[in-house]
Formats: C-alpha cells, sequence, structure tokens
C-alpha cells in the first residue's frame, strides 16, 4: 500500500463523524412519516418466490419526503413512492424479464405542528399511471384518503398508516383498483441513534378478496459522512398472507439521505 492510498484511507475515515446526543433524536425523527424534515429514502426490496415460475423481483423505492409549513400550526408532508422494478422468471418457462417504472402513489399529509399527545396527520392519495410496462404498473388513475397516528416516547415509536385507493380513470380492460392498506408499526431507537423496526404492509384487495401481508424486521444506522447525516438500513422480510402468485420472502435494504434544517 503507498502513501498516497493511505491518506486517501485516513481521509475517508476521518470524514466519518462520531454521533452527538441530538443524532438519535434525529433517528427517532425518521421513524415518524410526518416529522418536519426532508428525507430521501431509496428503500430496496427483493423479493422470491412469485408466480408460477417461482420468479423474482427487486424494486426500487425512490421516496422523497418533503414537509411544507403551511402556518404557524400545520404543515403538509409530501409523500412520494415512484417504484423502478426489475422482475424476471415470474411466468411459466421462466423466460420472461421486465424492468422499468412502475405507479407513483403520492401522498400529502395535513399535520398540526404541535403532535401531542399523539402524532397525527391527514389528507389524499393518489395513484398515477406511471409504469413503463403494462405488467408493472395497473394503468389506473386512483384517489383515496390516507391517515397516519403514532406515539413517540422513551426512544419508542409505534402507530400506524393507512390510506384506501380507488380508480376513477384509466384503461377499461384493466381490472378495478378497490384495496385498503394498513401499515401497523414499532421502532425503537437507541443512544447510539440505531433503529429496530418492525412493521406490516397488509394490502386487501377488495376486487380480488384477498391478502397480501409482509412482515418486515429492518435494522438502521444513522452516521455522518463528510458533515452529512445519512441512515443505513437492512432486513429481511416475511409473508404471512399472499395471493397465488404472491413472493414467499424478501430483503430490504437501502439508505437514505438527510436535510435537517440549520
Amino acid at each position: 500500500m503507498n502513501r498516497t492510498t493511505i491518506q486517501c484511507s485516513l481521509l475517508a475515515l476521518a470524514s466519518v463523524l462520531p454521533l452527538r446526543a441530538e443524532d438519535a433524536d434525529l433517528a427517532k425523527k425518521l421513524s415518524n412519516p410526518v416529522a418536519d424534515l426532508i428525507s430521501v429514502p431509496l428503500q430496496g426490496n427483493l423479493d422470491f418466490g412469485l408466480g408460477p415460475g417461482g420468479g423474482t423481483k427487486f424494486t426500487l423505492n425512490i421516496q422523497p419526503v418533503i414537509p411544507i409549513s403551511l402556518n404557524e400550526d400545520w404543515n403538509v408532508i409530501s409523500r412520494t413512492i415512484l417504484p423502478v422494478i426489475d422482475q424476471e422468471g415470474i411466468s411459466y418457462g421462466g423466460v420472461d424479464d421486465e424492468f422499468g417504472l412502475g405507479d407513483i402513489t403520492q401522498s400529502f399529509f395535513f399535520s398540526p405542528k404541535k403532535g401531542e399527545p399523539f402524532i397525527w396527520g391527514i389528507g389524499p392519495a393518489f395513484l398515477i399511471p406511471t409504469a413503463t410496462d403494462s405488467s408493472l404498473g395497473l394503468e389506473k388513475w386512483g384517489v383515496g384518503p390516507t391517515v397516519v397516528i403514532l406515539k413517540q416516547q422513551h426512544g419508542w415509536t409505534y402507530g400506524a398508516l393507512a390510506n384506501h385507493l380507488w380508480d376513477f380513470a384509466g384503461d377499461d380492460d384493466r381490472a378495478s383498483v378497490n384495496a385498503t392498506f394498513i401499515q401497523p408499526f414499532v421502532s425503537y431507537t437507541t443512544p447510539q441513534a440505531t433503529t429496530f423496526t418492525l412493521n406490516l404492509e397488509s394490502t386487501y384487495d377488495w376486487q380480488r378478496e384477498q391478502w397480501n401481508v409482509p412482515a418486515n424486521f429492518v435494522v438502521s444506522q444513522l452516521m455522518k459522512i463528510g458533515g452529512h447525516p445519512v441512515q443505513f438500513f437492512g432486513g429481511a422480510r416475511y409473508y404471512l398472507e399472499r395471493p397465488d402468485s404472491g413472493a414467499e420472502w424478501g430483503l430490504r435494504f437501502g439508505v437514505t439521505f438527510l436535510f435537517p434544517k440549520g
């Protein structure tokens, strides 16, 4: 190893700064879906055992969260989910391979700035047919209500997020959208800014009368790189209930970029 390489390695280590007490509070904010904090999670989901071909599906969810101050009492929190999907081997014979964008889910939560005794938000959710392949999206426009309520105390965060979407326009040859999403969650953040999270991402399709219920366990760690807070996370998921063509299990991993005020 030459002198230049050693110097670069030392500089890289020096750029990972030690955490302070307030960084645990910053990590805890990431467990709050309506926190007054700009963040951009890049959430990767790798699922196995899909379809009659037992195929795989990788979904990268790009999920910017942007709070907007309306006045002294209220924020509106914009939460966007833009999926980038790569799936293969799902049909019989395992020869199909699709890659592209999926449908965007856009939510707006109107949330009071003083969240006591509970933090909550309510607003509209929209389904936007942005899929670049018919197999990656529903080809329907949808709308419905969304709500979140949670409590944070002593490092713990627990609550639930839910929405319901109905289609109102789109391809008449595609199945109607009438789906309820319920996400109960609990997490614990340590003084070292490590967060342990367990949640269920339950979806009930009222058209097909079937559940899809993955349970996710994820460990996250906040750190500072070059003075900028970044959270890395990873974990596993198991499907407690699934449609016949649904995944059996999967992995979740990614990174969240934070942009705190000040």
